[in-house]
């Protein structure tokens, strides 16, 4: 079994490869994203070749292989479910649950996981809108623009924040811009580098490029 330092590591290179569009992930973006030192980063690389789970080119980056990657999944899963579990049953803030589901997903058995899949109605995604895999490690495809991309003066719904951040998922929810919120974008401003973003049940507001990016968002019901 993997150790709970190859699942994070193997996690934050999946995260790392997604956001990237499946290029290899340089060693020191690895090392920010773990807040390690980069002659651990490079250690570990080495021992996660010699284990056929990743495929490392010196100064250049890496990528997992096929087991790499299904491994990875699988500790997305469960830590996806997991603050689901503890948003929906347990009643916590979404905003809060994302160090804890750190912590327990590398401790829970399948078998517990399984019955919490179950009681949660078998999700697809989690609070804050991340795919949840399935138990054999597929991910649904869905397509999403950020706000730096959509459509402007359309009526669209938040469907996804990138960001787990406590501080930025709870001045979110303040400016009701949370999952499943309504909202339009009426100006993109280039030279200012901010979004104009009207909630439907909000206030206005102006959002630096940054923060728009790490927002997604889909049309909205009978659009």
């Amino acid at each position: 079994m993997a150790t709970s330092t190859v699942e994070d590591y193997l996690k934050h290179i999946y995260l790392e490869q997604e956001r990237s569009g499946g290029r290899l992930v340089p060693p020191g973006q690895i090392a920010q994203a773990l807040g390690v030192a980069p002659g651990t980063v490079t250690s570990m690389m080495k021992a996660l070749t010699e284990s056929g789970l990743v495929t490392y080119e010196p100064y250049s980056g890496v990528v997992l292989t096929a087991e790499g990657e299904k491994l990875a999944t699988h500790v997305l899963r469960r830590h996806r479910l997991i603050e689901l579990f503890l948003v929906r049953i347990i009643g916590m803030d979404w905003t809060e649950v994302h160090q804890d589901a750190e912590v327990l997903e590398h401790v829970v058995s399948e078998r517990l996981l399984e019955r919490m899949d179950e009681m949660l109605g078998r999700p697809s995604v989690d609070p804050h809108g991340d795919p949840i895999p399935t138990p054999t490690g597929a991910i649904p495809e869905r397509e999403h623009h950020n706000l730096l991309s959509c459509s402007t003066d359309t009526d669209l719904r938040v469907a996804r924040v990138t960001d787990q951040r406590s501080e930025f998922l709870q001045f979110l929810e303040r400016h009701r811009l949370k999952p499943g919120s309504l909202i339009r974008v009426t100006d993109r401003n280039q030279w200012t580098e901010t979004v104009t973003v009207r909630p439907a049940h909000g206030t206005p507001l102006r959002l630096g490029f940054p923060a728009a990016g790490r927002i997604l968002v889909e049309p909205s019901e009978g659009q």
